[in-house]
């Protein structure tokens, strides 16, 4: 049976992309001014997380699309794929230029200058990516519930939410790693502190990037959904009286908010076939109540599995 899924919020993306708006252009400015590498590779990443964002809106559109002819189970994965696509953008974009700009870096002795402008606004942008960072987190703890907090990072199945909060927390420690590398340039006079700061910037985009592409390649793919799922469609199986035992199980996480469940049970054998149907509906109906992520469910009656 088929239910149009629900409504994916956007508050935390557009949140994010404002955020990182005004701090790219703040450290784009501070870049130039410094002349220093670190910034330059802040100032990159944060125009690359601006960029990441906006495919997650493009992602939370096209998965909101109701299904049709072509895609029966819907669109609901096309957010998993943009997902991704954030993820190696964040791999390219951020990491792989932070090292390439901080290995650049080594070979020259270019001094920064006017260091009191990138750390005012290496502060400031450390103060609107911790506030972003930390409203993520109290986005996550809504949801994971009781689920020790890096677990849910790995199972959850709402992965813009994941990737955000990735880009946000990411960008917090590269922002430290630039305050420390411009500080101990400034105070040594040696320009290999501020290739060392890139360097770092980028090792931990990289870092990232790769579990997140790792988790969301998973939900790509096809994942199952979540256990408590699982178990709710066995459990009422036992506390059904025309439902003797289930014989096999498939669920399938389609997208945020939506699972599809297919099962094949075995029924009492005196049932008549108009008692079937009424088992089988009334048994999707209460499976719908209990777990209104299944937005589709195929339940068959079987005797042997």
């Amino acid at each position: 049976m088929e239910v149009v899924s629900a409504d994916h919020g956007t508050k935390h993306i557009i949140q994010s992309l404002l955020a990182n708006v005004a701090i790219a252009l703040a450290k784009g400015v501070a870049a130039v001014f410094t002349g220093s590498g670190a910034m330059l590779a802040e100032t990159i990443h944060s125009a690359a997380d601006c960029s990441n964002q906006a495919l997650l809106l493009l992602g939370v559109k096209q998965a909101r699309r109701p299904p049709d002819a072509t895609h029966p189970l819907g669109y609901g994965r096309a957010l998993y794929f943009w997902s991704f696509m954030v993820a190696l953008l964040l791999f390219t974009g951020g990491g792989v230029f932070s090292i390439y700009e901080g290995i650049h870096k080594l070979g020259s002795d270019e001094a920064v200058h006017h260091v009191g402008w990138g750390i005012g606004v290496l502060l400031f942008s450390l103060a609107v990516e911790g506030w972003a960072a930390l409203s993520n987190v109290r986005d996550l703890n809504k949801r994971r519930k009781q689920t020790p907090f890096f677990r849910y990072l790995r199972e959850s199945k709402d992965s813009d939410l994941v990737v955000v909060f990735g880009e946000n927390s990411a960008a917090a420690l590269g922002l430290v790693f630039a305050l420390a590398a411009l500080g101990l340039s400034s105070a040594t006079g040696d320009p290999m502190w501020d290739a060392v700061g890139s360097l770092a910037v980028g090792v931990v985009l990289v870092g990232v990037a790769i579990f997140l592409a790792v988790e969301i390649k998973s939900l790509l793919v096809g994942e199952a959904a979540d256990p408590h799922i699982a178990a709710t469609v066995r459990g009422l199986v036992k506390d059904s009286a025309d439902i003797e035992e289930m014989l096999s199980l498939i669920t399938v996480q389609q997208g945020p908010g939506e699972v599809m469940v297919a099962a094949k049970v075995r029924l009492r054998r005196d049932l008549t076939a108009e008692r079937i149907v009424q088992v089988l509906n009334g048994y999707e109906a209460r499976l719908r109540e209990q777990c209104p992520d299944v937005k589709w469910s195929f339940v068959e009656p079987d005797i042997e599995s």
